[in-house]
């Protein structure tokens, strides 16, 4: 028999962020470093350390480059593809070790970070109050790591992400808390003084520690001056870390898009020049020498106390900088399970993971084996370092410089190879009839000379590197090669499916058969489909065509990339799609069946539906929400749709249960029989007494809510909603009965 046919939407739905909420989103990441990048330099290469991590917060505005100008070529298929197709799959499998070796990483330095933040003012507070409490700095903080840890591996486990309005706020914070930071240092210099300036970044300046050269301290190498300042600044590159995300939200950015991106990126750099960079650099001014060394762990903390002002006045701000410590790299902990997991499903995806990792769990339908792996890697790093912020720092610092130089050396390639960049890195020479890309060369020999120093000059980090970079590489080429033979073998009992790719979904397209007023079902779990069943034994066909949608979930790990047409249909979506035929053949209907890559999708269903001009939206429960919290998050999905918004309605499925019927947009209410006998009541007695027959029905509500709003506004608001809250919790809940052997329709009790 002829393949069942499926409509694959190649563009993925999306909730479009401003360049703020995209800034927002990258400096969550990107300037958590703040609070221990300073800390970790100086304890590598002595007092200069504030000049190199002001340097490298100036390079990043070169770094930037290279990924506005990766990001502005259009590319299917995930971080993996990409650098298989430029430079071959060795490099590519060597690459991706490094990115997840960093998104590993992360997490453990930001959460063990805040910890030793959190640990040190608790002592301070305790000295202060002579209370003789205490905690050891690295055990606590180990502690706390481990418990944040905890807490974000289960929140990604059932899926629940922070939103970018979050983000935002977080952001608006840390922007405070950077404003307050740089006045107050200007005043503290104003007034009394530097206490040293920090010695200029030359080499007869540089101290580096005891275990800071590893294996070029006994040789010649380091006498150079060149190669001691490149060693020096790659102490100091972990200042830039989590410039990663910045690809990452590439895709949720509104129009004009690499406009928008531009933005985005310039705000970051400017951020961070100030927030770590300038900061840094007056925390090196402000605490003496003498007693710095005390706060390599806690710099912004120790900055705080140092600054001119009442003792009182300068423990609030302290105890002000560890929350928003705790909130920012709490939130970077989050991104790193976040990231990880994202290119670790685009790593299943191209095939180079078993689809044994992306098994979805039964209940939050989240890949919550590629979760566990991760969170048990970063709770082993933790348990390993004990809490030690430098050890962390500098196993840290391999990934990101060797993750950025593959970056760009895959850009690079690229430049050579394909001609669509919308946005090029600056410094182009022409020669003739070839285009010569000095600055993007600059920059990847930069990176080049910083791994490269990063690699010979930390020996732990290089051991544990290299180590855990070999171990992912063995995996990935063991388990594509065991792929390549599985999927040689179709799989056995599923159906096959005609796809049909179109890159935008709408009726009348004809992408999708449905006609308008159809009813769109969505699905994702194919254990979970008594909603589809329902809709199926109900529905008339010749009233309403049933369209059945799953949303491709596409994580913001590798967001600048778009997906392939094997990416947009995998395993997954075929045996959930096998079990929808044949639960429609068992009931003798057709079904449209389509897929929607989305990231948020809450967004993905709404928008579908708007676009197919649907009558009813129908889902199942979820396991993460209730159903009043699941038809809020739908609603506000449908708020955000562009006007002109088609309304339609949601029905919330529950197994044995009634139905929930949400009513999206403007729409008549249904009013309890008693409220609908007191407005006539009202018009009998205004009628009769004032208006006579001008007056309506429609007047008496429409006065009666004019009256509601202007109280709203007045001393009584408290006791108007209390009045709304006392309603809700006495509301009897609508009993639901058959309709014309049709559609299930409410009516109230």
């Amino acid at each position: 028999s002829a393949a069942t046919r499926v409509v694959v939407a190649s563009t993925v739905m999306l909730s479009f962020i401003s360049f703020w909420r995209g800034a927002a989103i990258v400096l969550s990441d990107l300037a958590s470093s703040a609070f221990y990048a300073g800390g970790i330099a100086e304890q590598a290469v002595g007092r200069s350390a504030p000049w190199f991590v002001l340097a490298v917060m100036l390079f990043s505005f070169a770094v930037r480059s290279v990924y506005l100008e990766s990001c502005s070529m259009y590319v299917r298929g995930g971080v993996y593809v990409v650098v298989r197709d430029a430079m071959g799959p060795f490099l590519a499998r060597l690459s991706v070790s490094a990115l997840i070796f960093d998104y590993i990483l992360t997490g453990p330095i930001s959460a063990v970070s805040a910890g030793q933040y959190l640990g040190r003012v608790i002592n301070e507070i305790s000295e202060m109050l002579q209370s003789g409490m205490t905690v050891p700095p690295n055990e606590f903080a180990a502690a706390f790591g481990l418990l944040v840890t905890a807490y974000f591996w289960w929140s990604n486990i059932k899926g629940i992400h922070e939103s970018s309005t979050k983000a935002l706020r977080i952001m608006q914070v840390t922007t405070v808390m950077v404003v307050v930071f740089f006045i107050w240092c200007a005043l503290t210099l104003m007034r009394r003084g530097p206490a040293q300036i920090p010695p200029a970044p030359l080499p007869s300046n540089l101290r580096f520690g005891e275990h800071d050269l590893g294996w070029l301290r006994d040789t010649q190498w380091i006498q150079f001056s060149a190669v001691a300042i490149v060693v020096a600044f790659g102490h100091s590159l972990l200042a830039m870390s989590g410039f990663e995300t910045l690809a990452q939200v590439y895709r949720e950015i509104a129009a004009p898009k690499l406009h928008n991106l531009k933005i985005t990126a310039n705000i970051v750099c400017g951020f961070a020049l100030v927030g770590t960079g300038v900061i840094t650099l007056m925390a090196g001014m402000i605490i003496p020498d003498s007693i710095r060394p005390e706060y390599v762990d806690n710099l912004l903390g120790g900055l705080a106390m140092h600054l001119s002002g009442p003792p009182l006045v300068r423990l609030a701000f302290h105890i002000f900088v560890v929350v928003v410590g705790i909130l920012i790299l709490s939130g970077a902990v989050n991104t790193s399970i976040i990231g990880a997991n994202g290119v670790l499903n685009r790593l299943a995806e191209d095939g180079v993971l078993a689809a044994w990792f992306r098994r979805p769990q039964r209940k939050f339908g989240t890949s919550y084996r590629l979760i566990n792996a991760i969170a048990i890697m970063q709770i082993a790093t933790i348990v390993a370092s004990r809490g030690n912020v430098k050890l962390l720092g500098e196993a840290y610092a391999f990934g990101v410089v060797w993750s950025f130089f593959m970056k760009a050396l895959g850009v690079l390639v690229l430049r050579f190879r394909r001609h669509d960049q919308e946005y090029k890195t600056p410094l182009n020479i022409m020669m003739g009839d070839r285009e010569i890309p000095i600055g993007l060369f600059l920059t990847t020999f930069t990176l080049f000379l910083v791994a490269l120093a990063n690699l010979f000059s930390k020996q732990i980090a290089t051991i544990s590197g290299v180590g855990f970079t070999l171990l992912l590489f063995a995996t990935f080429t063991i388990s594509s090669r065991l792929n390549a033979r599985t999927r040689r073998e179709t799989k056995q009992g599923l159906e096959q499916f005609n796809l049909d790719v179109r890159p935008e979904i709408t009726a009348g397209s004809g992408a999708i058969h449905a006609r308008p007023a159809c009813i769109l079902v969505a699905v994702r779990n194919y254990n979970r489909m008594e909603h589809l069943k329902s809709v199926l034994q109900k529905t008339n066909l010749r009233r309403h065509d049933i369209v059945v949608m799953t949303v491709r979930a596409v994580s913001t790990g590798a967001g600048e990339y778009d997906l392939g047409e094997n990416q947009l249909f995998t395993d997954d979506e075929r045996e959930l799609f096998t079990r929808v035929v044949a639960m429609a053949e068992k009931e003798g209907k057709t079904v449209d069946l389509l897929v929607v890559p989305a990231v948020n999708p809450f967004d993905a269903m709404v928008q579908t539906a708007a676009r197919l001009q649907a009558s009813r939206l129908v889902t199942g429960v979820s396991a993460r929400m209730d159903s009043d919290e699941l038809a809020r998050r739908i609603g506000h999905a449908w708020e955000r749709l562009p006007e002109p918004r088609h309304p339609f309605s949601l029905e919330i499925i529950t197994p044995d249960r009634p139905s929930t019927f949400v009513n999206l947009g403007p729409h008549p209410p249904r009013l309890w029989p008693e409220d609908i006998g007191r407005v006539h009541d009202l018009w009998l007695e205004l009628s009769d007494k004032y208006a006579g027959s001008k007056l309506h029905h429609r007047d008496v509500v429409s006065v009666a809510l004019r009256r509601m709003q202007q109280e709203l506004d007045s001393e009584k608001r408290d006791e108007i909603v209390r009045d709304i809250l006392v309603e809700i919790e006495h509301r009897k809940e609508p009993v639901f009965t058959r309709a014309n052997g049709d559609d299930n329709l409410p009516r109230a009790r």
